[in-house]
């Protein structure tokens, strides 16, 4: 799909989706890093004895925001921005829905949904995109999000 995009389609595919992305393995490594990266270090997620033991979900957990994270990167993989993207910045979000825990060893992929394309005028516009992030082997996703982006068009 990526080769069809330019920033003069994009506004009619709301409703199409973009793609889904590749595997990624979420370790016990990744979580401790982004642990000791944000200074969240609770047990659930670092502790892998006491989670085994203490945890409802008898193992360690990814942080739903590391799993939050993890949509730009595959994102990027879709190739789901219009040719002649100069710049494209993190706008926000419009909503979020933590849905399934991330257990250690897991496998989550991106299935992203354009949802919106607008011209903000000066050669901006804001991109509007339903993600989930769905777990290999689990009925339920791991969240939902409505991420903004804001597009320059290069000149």
């Amino acid at each position: 799909m990526a080769d069809a995009l330019t920033f003069e389609t994009m506004g009619g595919m709301a409703g199409k989706e973009l793609g889904v992305s590749g595997w990624v393995t979420v370790d016990q490594e990744m979580i401790n890093q982004f642990a000791e990266c944000t200074r969240d270090r609770q047990w659930i997620h670092i502790d892998v004895e006491r989670a085994k033991r203490e945890s409802p979900f008898k193992a360690p957990v990814a942080h739903g925001y590391l799993t939050l994270s993890l949509i730009a990167a595959m994102s990027y993989e879709l190739g789901a921005l219009p040719k002649g993207t100069a710049a494209a910045f993190n706008y926000g979000l419009d909503k979020v829905r933590f849905l399934a825990p991330v257990r250690v060893g897991s496998r989550v992929r991106l299935r992203s949904t354009l949802m919106s394309f607008d011209d903000k005028g000066g050669g901006q516009y804001l991109m509007k995109s339903n993600n989930v992030i769905e777990i290999d082997g689990e009925d339920k996703p791991a969240l939902i999000a409505e991420t903004l982006a804001m597009l320059v068009k290069g000149k």
